[in-house]
């Protein structure tokens, strides 16, 4: 599934209105055997710019501003708590909140020209939302400098630190993106959602923590119907049919 944000003019600000619709595509039809593999990306030379800021002015009361975060929040993690793999396909600058949707979704492909940047501190609002997707991607001492200067990181930076998983010339984004996105949708989505819940569930463990749930989670995987194909398919050295 494509997922455009398409408000270019608004420099696809996450506004409530776009969270509310992002929320909406991410979370549709999301148990369909058909749905392998979300993309998201953009219109525009802005991938996007973060928040509406028109909405955090003091025109707007407290609760209005913490329902803004909130859902900003919940579709953050929302993204890694669906069972398919979500790949941000950015061409273009990606900032504060824009930045912290990159570095939420699982996978992301960048094109040279892209930026990522958290420039909150510039207009006296620091980017303490983020700074939590941008804290557990990069660095510490890199997304500080980013926070605390408000400055860019080119796509090549951006490789080099872990925000982004490739960067590609502009004209083969939509070419390295649909690659990535085919190989995906040659496996099982049952295997890739068991290992994707399991896969961030352990990152919050420590290391004998995370070692116990995963060698349960084998053991697990191996009574799936598709552990079970997989396996055989293996040994008899063919091409496994997945019941997905």
């Amino acid at each position: 599934r494509n997922i455009i944000l398409n408000n270019p003019r608004k420099r696809n600000a996450l506004s409530l209105s776009m969270l509310q619709s992002l929320r909406e595509d991410l979370l549709h039809d999301v148990k369909s055997k058909d749905l392998r593999v979300i993309i998201i990306s953009a219109e525009g030379p802005v991938f996007c710019s973060g928040h509406d800021l028109k909405e955090l002015s003091s025109e707007d009361d407290v609760k209005h501003h913490s329902q803004v975060f909130e859902l900003c929040a919940e579709v953050m993690t929302l993204i890694q708590k669906l069972p398919v793999p979500v790949i941000a396909k950015v061409n273009g600058l990606a900032t504060a909140a824009g930045c912290q949707l990159v570095a939420s979704c699982d996978i992301a492909v960048a094109s040279e020209k892209s930026q990522f940047a958290t420039p909150g501190v510039n207009i006296g609002l620091f980017c303490s939302t983020p700074a939590v997707a941008l804290g557990r991607s990069l660095p510490r001492k890199v997304a500080l400098e980013m926070l605390f200067t408000g400055e860019p990181l080119s796509a090549q930076e951006a490789l080099m630190h872990g925000l982004v998983s490739k960067v590609v010339p502009e004209e083969k984004l939509e070419e390295e993106t649909m690659k990535i996105s085919r190989k995906i949708c040659e496996s099982s989505k049952s295997i890739l959602a068991l290992g994707k819940a399991t896969f961030y569930r352990q990152m919050t463990q420590d290391l004998d923590s995370a070692y116990k749930i995963t060698t349960q989670v084998m053991v697990d995987n191996l009574t799936l119907r598709d552990g079970q194909e997989g396996i055989e398919a293996f040994i008899q050295k063919r091409k496994p049919v997945w019941s997905h």
